[in-house]
């Protein structure tokens, strides 16, 4: 059996060395609803496929059409055997309780560096905030995410809504993928509207930057080795 959870996944867990996103277009709330159901009767009738996999978790789009998929990998060669062993009849469980489903795409990431929740901070995130941020030049991803977590720290009473952020390095060397949680969409709200300091400004204009896109998501489902 591949048991539920509530909580939602550490992401500073120092086992995982591949951690995957992917995102599932779906077209309509009521689809959403439906395939995070279908996902949790396929995996949960089922064996954890691989001692490797420390958990998956699937997040449901603002946008009432998207879900996204987070899997917690020890290493890129164990989900190459469970695509290899496993994957293909949980897919086909899926698409024939919900046909028609459309996979994006899959991304391969490592964590480059966490703004970690603060001691004692027990807030559950009641909203999931994911930007891709593309660069020209590969090099420069790091010193923008440490721009970054510099703006967050020098000020805190700005994010006060922020839980956590974490950002991840693609392995194509394209873009930075940041996940962050929030204590609510309200605060992300009132964070997005407030004036931008400069080192906000700096992190925006950054050399090499491309652009970004961001997303909305809340935590639908979480799967774990039994």
């Amino acid at each position: 059996m591949s048991p539920r959870t509530e909580q939602h996944p550490d992401l500073t867990d120092p086992r995982v060395g591949a951690p995957f996103f992917s995102t599932w277009r779906v077209d309509t709330p009521e689809r959403q609803r439906r395939t995070v159901e279908a996902i949790g009767r396929t995996w949960e009738r089922r064996p954890w496929p691989a001692r490797d996999l420390l958990g998956y978790h699937v997040y449901a789009g603002h946008d009432g059409s998207t879900l996204m998929h987070y899997s917690q990998w020890t290493g890129e060669h164990a989900y190459e055997s469970f695509v290899k062993a496993h994957r293909q009849e949980r897919v086909d469980e899926i698409d024939t309780a919900v046909p028609g489903i459309e996979r994006v795409g899959l991304g391969r990431y490592r964590r480059y560096r966490s703004r970690e929740r603060a001691a004692g901070d027990a807030r559950v995130p009641g909203l999931i905030v994911t930007v891709r941020v593309d660069f020209e030049e590969e090099e420069r991803r790091g010193e923008w995410v440490d721009l970054v977590v510099k703006a967050l720290d020098d000020e805190p009473e700005g994010h006060a809504g922020l839980v956590s952020a974490h950002f991840h390095l693609s392995t194509d060397g394209g873009h930075v993928l940041n996940y962050a949680e929030w204590a609510s969409a309200e605060d992300y709200d009132r964070a997005l509207a407030a004036p931008a300091s400069e080192g906000w400004e700096r992190m925006r204009t950054y050399p090499g930057l491309k652009g970004s896109v961001g997303s909305r998501y809340e935590h639908a489902l979480g799967l774990v080795p039994g």
